[in-house]
């Protein structure tokens, strides 16, 4: 085990975990308003120990985007396996009407905003849950001696072994002090980790993390420390005037990139029209058009009962077609692609399979 830092150099500028895709979008690439968690999760490698760029059950990204997966992801948890695209449609509608049952607590066959408020925070934390047995396999990975703490060169010589490296000679060259040879990429990569690891190391600070200070680490969502210093970094990347606080202007700014086509205008449309209607209905909780760095921390917050009340009543809302403010069953399967992610075709067949 590395020996305790005496005292902390200064935090490397900018964390890549934030770089704008603003800034890295071609021309041709989908449009930015919103990050698929399917997408994400899809590319990792097994043994890679990065954070994850993909919070599940947390509204924005780390880059600033929009979860496009949130409302799917809140609402089924666990359950998302069998709403594929090429999933049976018969079972898929069971399932989800089983879900609906499991959510309507007092069986009348509607769901209320309060009903579907228990259900998120109760899917959140399955999500919680899920991050944490996560993190406890990548910190046995990371603490070969088992002694309950990771030092930032344990860290690096697993994460430059889980890009290629020779882990032996990596650790040789650590212990040493010998110069690493990476390319340039991996190195920026590695000053912005440290970065955040320095921001997950509680006081007394001696960039030695604990099993729970790196859950915090690899998931900000689950610390209020590092869940300011992500919001801060998002702020920092959409702020133009420098005020530390976000005008709307500021956060439906389109990212540099766009195409020109008609189906690029398009995209530039949804991304403005989401983004309007995020902020002004669900972000700037006191509508006076700013949103200060306490108000967007709030709204992403995964565990504020009070969004999960506002999120509950939003998703109500786009499927009340008889606007009684509850949710009913044809409701949930006619907007089955809202709920799920996929379209279940002849919704109103048999609401009783």
């Amino acid at each position: 085990m590395a020996s305790r830092q005496a005292s902390r150099c200064g935090l490397a500028p900018g964390c890549l975990w934030l770089l704008g895709v603003f800034l890295l979008m071609d021309a041709s690439a989908r449009p930015a308003n919103h990050s698929s968690a399917r997408e994400k999760t899809g590319h990792r490698e097994e043994n890679e120990i990065l954070p994850p760029d993909h919070l599940n059950g947390v509204k924005l990204e780390m880059d600033g985007h929009l979860n496009k997966d949130f409302h799917q992801e809140v609402f089924l948890g666990k359950d998302a396996g069998g709403f594929e695209d090429d999933a049976e449609p018969r079972k898929s509608r069971r399932k989800l009407m089983l879900i609906f049952s499991r959510v309507d607590v007092n069986t009348d066959r509607k769901i209320s905003a309060k009903e579907l408020q228990r259900w998120i925070m109760e899917k959140t934390a399955e999500h919680f849950q899920e991050a944490i047995q996560e993190s406890r396999v990548h910190f046995r990975a990371v603490d070969p001696d088992g002694d309950g703490r990771v030092s930032w060169d344990e860290y690096k010589v697993k994460f430059l072994a889980s890009k290629g490296h020779n882990e032996r000679e990596v650790a040789e060259k650590i212990k040493r002090h010998a110069e690493l040879k990476v390319d340039e990429e991996t190195q920026e990569v590695l000053e912005n980790l440290k970065d955040r690891w320095y921001q997950a190391d509680n006081p007394p600070s001696d960039l030695l993390l604990t099993e729970d200070e790196f859950l915090s680490f690899l998931h900000p969502e689950h610390s209020r420390g590092m869940l300011k210093f992500m919001v801060k970094e998002i702020v920092r990347d959409l702020d133009q005037d420098g005020d530390k606080q976000l005008s709307l202007p500021e956060f439906i700014s389109l990212p540099v990139g766009t195409v020109g086509s008609q189906r690029g205008q398009d995209m530039d449309d949804s991304w403005v029209r989401d983004r309007r209607k995020e902020f002004e209905e669900l972000i700037d909780a006191d509508h006076d058009g700013i949103v200060t760095m306490a108000e967007l921390e709030d709204y992403m917050d995964p565990m504020n009962e009070y969004n999960a009340l506002n999120e509950a009543k939003q998703m109500i809302a786009i499927a009340d077609e008889n606007q009684n403010q509850h949710l009913e069953p044809e409701e949930v399967l006619k907007y089955s692609e809202f709920f799920t992610g996929s379209k279940l075709m002849d919704y109103a067949r048999n609401v009783h399979e």
